[in-house]
């Protein structure tokens, strides 16, 4: 009988698709789940991300075990630093001669682990992570000879592989491929938001908590407010609810904020998506079927797919075709400190302080949210690329780099300087007073640009197309806004910029 080989299971590959539990044998090759602290620490994790997988990992075991196979358990409790040191400890253990692992999903991980053949002493295989439907290959294929890697292009491709949406004749159902024009009403608290039910806690998510509460103190995250699943059975549920009550609204309120619901219609699966409890192509095919049943409109059942079929796996393309080395892009030269009221939530600006608290609190906030409020702020200061991107990867439940990177530099801060947008996603007050009613309940007035109580986005957006002015007259998105700009009196100019310039002071010091 030949050695045992340990297979390696990491906290986003919880699932029972793993190409590396497909190749395990149970009766031989023992599995290794490890809840190590450089992993947990890396950044300054919110809470809820870290009690998920925490508390995913062992429910993960169970199943393991419950299905025949040998199960090394490494606990947070146990002190072990790292996963190097997790996998030496249980080969070690279990006497394998060698150790396979489906691939990492970031970057700094794979740079770590090409190390371990030689440091542990016994050959490392590394899977292709099939549970993708675009492989980083195929995706490298399609983007070679390209001059510009635009998603649209590449999630047609996608539906065409994988026949969603698609009639008889195989062209897009409706006759258009994006419904996205359909799908960006503001909210003006015309209609009810279903109440959404939290995923059940039991015994081993009270330990997680209890355990987080006490080796996290300083972290963000209200563990009071935790509910999220943490088992597959516990995801599909979320999903099926999903598609019962909210999916048909989903496409319609996709892009806006209100102050009465942190979810209003979205999905909330992003999470379970990026550790394993949920398979891709099993929530685009669900959608797809409830549309043709007819419980939902083409623009949402559409709407959603494109966000998981083309943007979830054009964004890992991006990022794995880019690194080593796309972290370190900054386009505009954005190098102010990030305000400490990141952090903390503390900011007057009523649209940013919704998205920045609940950020902080639930570890979530939807894509406007994180690209139009949040993001575009972090745009229009110049904020520096780098903490702002480390703390995108910090507070959200679903956020790893190979999906946070890519949203936030390529297409927040237009820090790559359009390998991945077609122009920066930069908007005054009114943008965000259109998409929702933040506007109404703020100290400040989004129809004054200048003056006491002026909303500061305002200006901010004007001195941000002055300040790159001539970077942004070359963009054919851009110019016209550059030449708006460039027709004013240079007085008038002159003042806006001036008073942009005292409110970022005030709002974002350069000495923070």
């Amino acid at each position: 009988m030949s050695a045992a080989t340990l297979t390696l299971v990491l906290g986003d590959q919880l699932s029972l698709a793993n190409p590396a539990l497909a190749a395990t044998d149970r009766e031989r090759d023992p599995v290794l789940l490890a809840e190590v602290a450089e992993e947990a620490a890396y950044v300054a994790h919110n809470r809820h991300k870290i009690a998920l997988i925490f508390s995913a990992m062992r429910h993960f075991r169970d199943v393991l075990e419950a299905e025949g196979y040998t199960v090394h358990y490494i606990a947070y409790e146990d002190g072990v630093e790292s996963l190097e040191a997790a996998a030496g400890r249980a080969l070690d253990a279990s006497k394998a001669g060698a150790l396979r692992c489906c691939e990492p999903g970031e970057a700094r991980l794979a740079e770590a682990m090409a190390g371990w053949e030689e440091r542990l002493g016994v050959p490392v295989t590394l899977l292709e992570d099939s549970r993708f439907l675009c492989s980083i290959d195929d995706f490298a294929a399609w983007a070679k000879g390209r001059k510009q890697l635009r998603m649209e292009y590449f999630y047609r491709e996608m539906r065409r592989r994988y026949r969603l949406l698609l009639d008889d004749g195989g062209e897009p159902e409706g006759g258009q491929w994006n419904y996205d024009a359909d799908n960006r009403s503001g909210w003006r608290a015309s209609e009810a938001v279903p109440e959404r039910p939290a995923a059940p806690l039991d015994d081993i998510t009270r330990e997680v908590l209890a355990l987080v509460a006490e080796r996290f103190p300083d972290n963000p995250g209200d563990l009071e407010a935790f509910r999220l699943a943490v088992t597959a059975e516990e995801a599909e549920a979320q999903f099926r609810w999903f598609l019962d009550h909210a999916l048909d609204r989903f496409g319609t309120y996709q892009d806006a904020l209100a102050e009465e619901s942190p979810w209003l219609f979205h999905s909330l699966i992003s999470m379970y998506l990026n550790i394993g409890l949920l398979e891709p192509l099993a929530l685009c095919r669900a959608v797809e079927a409830r549309w043709r049943d007819g419980g939902c409109s083409l623009a949402a059942a559409e709407g959603f797919i494109r966000q998981i079929l083309g943007w979830r796996e054009y964004v890992r393309g991006i990022y794995w075709l880019h690194m080593p080395g796309y972290g370190e892009h900054n386009a505009l030269d954005a190098t102010r400190p990030l305000p400490g009221w990141f952090w903390s939530g503390d900011t007057d600006l009523r649209c940013l302080q919704q998205a920045l608290q609940q950020t902080l609190d639930l570890g979530y906030a939807h894509h406007i949210q994180r690209l139009m409020v949040i993001g575009n702020f972090a745009l229009l200061a110049g904020l520096d690329v780098r903490a702002v991107c480390d703390w995108y990867l910090a507070v959200y439940v679903d956020a790893f780099e190979w999906v946070e990177l890519p949203n936030t530099l390529g297409m927040a801060l237009y820090g790559d300087g359009g390998i991945m947008a077609s122009k920066p996603y930069a908007a005054s007050g009114k943008y965000i007073q259109r998409q929702g009613n933040h506007c109404a309940s703020c100290r400040y007035d989004v129809r004054k640009t200048t003056g006491e109580g002026a909303c500061p986005y305002n200006a901010l957006y004007w001195r941000f197309i002055d300040r790159h002015a001539d970077y942004l007259k070359k963009n054919a998105r851009m110019g016209l806004m550059v030449g708006s700009w460039q027709k004013r009196k240079a007085a008038d100019r002159r003042a806006i910029v001036a008073w942009a310039d005292g409110e970022l002071e005030r709002l974002a010091p350069e000495s923070n």
